[in-house]
């Protein structure tokens, strides 16, 4: 009788922890050190970016390259990734403590994979011509190692070209011959066709002021004459840092085309709205400043009459940002979608992949050059269906290691979307053909068959243009060769051509 009262409190406490269980478990649970690193990576990353999967690296560059960097933005000084610099006078505090920092360091230690796995292309090659063949351009006794920034093809035929080596844009006729060149403050990366009052046919050119990663306002959007390569420019907008795209509409709907800039910057940079007054004259009104800023596309996404604008961020916090028009001379953000920093995002495209009517997004990545110069193979691209209100669903990837652009085109005319794309960071040593690949459309919405045709020899591809260039009914595919620089893998021995600046694609589909 005595032991019965302890008896039952035993049963009561073993139903409580029966009945309660999650709650008990919870508050007697120990967090992992894995767990207080994530925890730690989520809190710290988020501030500025998606945060990042230590197995989206490998060890050697997390702990060598990118950790450091990412102790420099938290207010941590190194020496490496776990040496530090002795805080000094007038110094502001860092964001995360020196306990917390080791923690989060030893976390990606811990888990980072030692080796990125290779990307795994879920359908092979085919190496042949498709549906093309090549012209080269005339180029004789170049002294210039090709540096090509721009390609694109002219309205009334012919080609123009920038390259940064010498500062350059160089006209071509349509038997690939420079007729003209002329020198830029810097080089060109965008181009946009316009008429002047006399019908005659000028450029508004993008001038990037410099490639390398650098916050100075030296870019310009400027206005030219193609006709008369001895004309001064006319500047549209100075000053601007690191545009690299520039394309026209009517924002405010008065009648006169206005102008959007998309400055990439480094650590600055925006979008930004050039409207044009009545007497023709600009005025530069920022819509976001942030860098970052590499593609946009315009048009009236919500269906109100006003023109909206679609822009893929590149930087830091990279993703695709819609800005519809409030008809009151300014822009609504919302964020379409987001994608880790490690991505690279270097293009985007709206085209109708599964045929419903709505304009699904064609994305790529591949940027390499900033702190984790490894081989991804989450690089390349990803097409993401339109389901309605602003949601978009991941629908297909192919892996390609660098990816740099994408073009959506019927090129073979069998009226079923096909794609073209561009590597500037491919894997030269053991993949070359990734550099170009041609996507048929297969006989299924978001199916393709990867075409690879034999021009790994000819350059490195940095940019691209499409247009029906010989005018016989089908796209045909420029592609600027930057021949030296920007190179990951340092033991790697550039086996193209240097001195040509492009090539053309012949589309001989029609035929």
């Amino acid at each position: 009788m005595l032991n019965q009262a302890p008896q039952r409190q035993v049963v009561i406490i073993f139903l409580l922890m029966i009945v309660t269980g999650g709650m008990f478990n919870s508050a007697c649970h120990t967090t992992t050190p894995d767990e207080k690193g994530k925890a730690l990576a989520d809190k710290y990353c988020s501030g500025c970016h998606l945060p990042v999967s230590p197995d989206m690296l490998d060890k050697e560059t997390w702990t060598k390259h990118v950790l450091p960097e990412m102790a420099r933005k938290l207010g941590i000084k190194v020496w490496s990734v776990n040496q530090y610099y002795p805080p000094m006078p007038g110094d502001k505090p860092a964001i995360i403590s020196i306990k917390d920092w080791t923690a989060l360091v030893e976390y990606y230690e811990r888990v980072a994979p030692d080796k990125l796995p290779a990307a795994k292309p879920p359908v092979p090659l085919q190496h042949d011509w498709a549906v093309f063949s090549l012209k080269s351009p005339a180029v004789k006794d170049s002294h210039f190692i090709a540096a090509t920034t721009m390609v694109s093809f002219l309205p009334s035929g012919g080609l123009l070209t920038s390259d940064a080596g010498n500062n350059t844009l160089t006209r071509w006729d349509t038997a690939g011959r420079a007729i003209s060149v002329r020198k830029l403050p810097s080089p060109a990366t965008d181009v946009l066709y316009v008429d002047d009052t006399a019908g005659r046919q000028q450029a508004i050119l993008t001038e990037i002021g410099n490639l390398r990663a650098l916050d100075v306002s030296a870019g310009i959007v400027t206005r030219i004459s193609l006709e008369d390569p001895q004309s001064k420019q006319a500047d549209i907008m100075p000053f601007l840092k690191r545009p690299v795209q520039t394309i026209s509409a009517d924002f405010d709907n008065d009648g006169l085309k206005d102008l959007l800039v998309c400055a990439f910057g480094h650590n600055q940079g925006g979008l930004y709205w050039l409207k044009q007054l009545p007497d023709h004259q600009w005025k530069q009104l920022p819509i976001w400043e942030i860098p970052g800023a590499i593609h946009a596309e315009t048009g009236d996404f919500n269906h109100d009459g006003y023109t909206d604008i679609m822009v893929l961020f590149a930087a830091g916090d990279e993703g695709i940002w819609l800005f519809e028009n409030n008809k009151q001379g300014g822009f609504i953000p919302q964020n379409l979608l987001k994608f880790p920093p490690l991505y690279g995002s270097t293009s985007f495209q709206l085209a109708d992949f599964n045929g419903d009517g709505q304009l699904d997004i064609l994305y790529s990545c591949g940027d390499n050059m900033d702190f984790s110069m490894v081989l991804k193979p989450y690089h390349g691209l990803y097409v993401y269906i339109n389901e309605g209100s602003n949601k978009y669903r991941q629908a297909w990837h192919y892996p390609i290691n660098g990816c740099t652009k994408a073009v959506v085109a019927d090129f073979n005319q069998d009226g079923k979307p096909d794609i073209a794309a561009i590597a500037f960071f491919a894997d030269f040593e053991h993949n070359p053909s990734e550099k170009f690949i041609f996507f048929e459309g297969g006989k299924s919405p978001l199916t393709f068959i990867p075409h690879a045709p034999p021009i790994e020899k000819e350059g490195r591809w940095i940019c691209m243009d499409v247009k029906d260039y010989d005018h016989d009914g089908d796209p045909d595919i420029v592609l600027g060769n930057y021949a030296d620089g920007f190179m990951i893998l340092d033991h790697y021995k550039p086996d193209w051509k240097e001195y040509q600046p492009f090539i053309v694609l012949q589309n001989n589909s029609k035929q």
